[in-house]
Parts: C-alpha cells; structure tokens; sequence
C-alpha cells in the first residue's frame, strides 16, 4: 500500500518506509541531544484511519522499523508488539484540530526546555529565520505527561501554532510532513539558544513591527499555511527594563538597606 510522503513532498511511500522514517528522526533527536533515555516520542499520520507512532518505553536512537505502533484516532492499537507513546493522546489531538498537519514531534531540547521550565516563552523578534519559521514559540501551562491535563493545556495553542513550548516539560511540532516537523524542533531549539545569548550578554536588538510585519508576509512563499502570532517587537509598548546581574541586584539590596538603617 502506498500511503502519502510525510519526510519529503511528492514523492508516495510504504508504510515501511515511513517506519524507517520515524527511526532516522529519532536518531537525530538522540544524535543532537533533544531526548535523553526513553524520552520523546515521534508519530504520522497514516492515512484517515491510522496513525504510525514510536513505542513506549524506548531510546529513540535505539528504535527499530518492527518497533513502530499502529493505532487509529481514538488512540486504540491496530497492530505492534510494543505499546503505543504514552503521550500519543497529544499527537492525537493535533491532528484533529490541524487537518493540514501529517506529522508530530516531541522533544525535550536543553534550551528550549530550560525555557520552558524558566516558565517563558519564545516570543521576541529577534532572529528573521525565527519569524517566518514559527512566528512566536507560547508557552503552554504545566500539564502531567501522559494525562488530560496535558492535551488541555496545549490546546488553546494547536491551530495558531506550528510549535509550543510546555512548562516544565519540553516542546512539541508539527508539520505538514515528517521533516518540516522536525526542523522545526531544530529551529525551536536554535532560536532558544540564540535568544540565551542574548540575555546573557544583556542586550536584545529585537526588529520592528514593520520588519515583521514583512516577514510574515513572506510566510506565504515558503508555503507557511499557519496564521503567525506576531512576536514583541523593538517598538511594542512594554515597560523599561535594566538587567542587572544577580551581585549587582545583591549590592542595590544592601545599599537600600544600609540607607535605610543610617536614616533610621
């Protein structure tokens, strides 16, 4: 059976292919450190009725073609000698809410995920790549893996957005196939390392509304169906703010007091 291409367009393969498929993302994930141990799961969509998710409980650098999990959209096994991913509930809910999208990744990358533990999203104006690739990253509430709680929590986010951050967790994409899914997990985890640089040498140089404004006009050119969340942008209204290192806000305290007490 042949079955529409999800890893590169125009091109129909077997389900076979698409098993391999799954195990080549999942070996990226493992290669590039975006998963440790068992975590992250990976799945496509089949066809109308089935969906071809990783397994539970398993390395995805160590995953197998005979590994990979049948199941239809209500989350019931159709074929495997494994069990589905545990959090297949979420795949599952992206692609009832994205008729447009045929793959979903998940993954725990270091800096997008530190983020997300930071409890803050990825949604500045500061890399154009970023822009039109994903247009802001939100930052969904702590949900348990694996529960309701965590398919609630995302969904708000599902049909704006191509990649969502989850507090305290990791990151899921998706795609009209299986590699725009993942590079898009890369672009998450690049834009998180850039934006650290960023903040780390205290100082953000974000673009303009109007730039921004053109990039995601261009959106449509590369094929960027999604309506973008515009993100913060050198001339949005916010308040001032000074970074300051924590010794230099550990002196502003002392001196406060100090003063304080001389007064007194």
């Amino acid at each position: 059976m042949l079955i529409p291409d999800t890893i590169s367009h125009g091109v129909l393969k077997s389900e076979d292919e698409h098993r391999r498929d799954i195990c080549a993302v999942g070996r990226w994930f493992h290669q590039r450190n975006f998963v440790a141990a068992t975590d992250g799961n990976i799945s496509l969509r089949l066809d109308s009725h089935r969906v071809l998710t990783s397994p539970t409980g398993l390395s995805k650098g160590m995953m197998s073609p005979e590994d990979m999990v049948v199941t239809d959209f209500a989350g019931n096994k159709i074929s495997g000698f494994r069990g589905p991913s545990s959090e297949l509930a979420m795949h599952l809910l992206i692609y009832r809410l994205r008729p447009d999208v045929n793959a979903v990744c998940h993954a725990h990358p270091v800096t997008a995920t530190g983020y997300a533990a930071a409890g803050l999203p990825l949604d500045k104006a500061l890399l154009s790549e970023a822009v039109i690739g994903l247009g802001t990253v939100p930052l969904a509430q702590y949900g348990t893996p694996g529960t309701s709680e965590l398919t609630d929590s995302i969904e708000p986010f599902v049909q704006s957005h191509d990649a969502i951050l989850m507090a305290n967790h990791g990151a899921v994409t998706c795609g009209v196939d299986l590699l725009t899914a993942y590079y898009r997990m890369e672009t998450v985890e690049h834009f998180a390392q850039v934006a650290l640089v960023t903040e780390l040498l205290h100082k953000q140089v974000l673009l303009s509304r109007k730039d921004v404004d053109k990039l995601l006009v261009a959106r449509a050119r590369y094929g960027i169906e999604t309506a973008a969340t515009c993100p913060i942008t050198s001339d949005s209204s916010e308040p001032d703010r000074i970074p300051l290192t924590r010794r230099e806000l550990e002196s502003l305290v002392e001196e406060a007091i100090r003063n304080d007490r001389l007064r007194h």
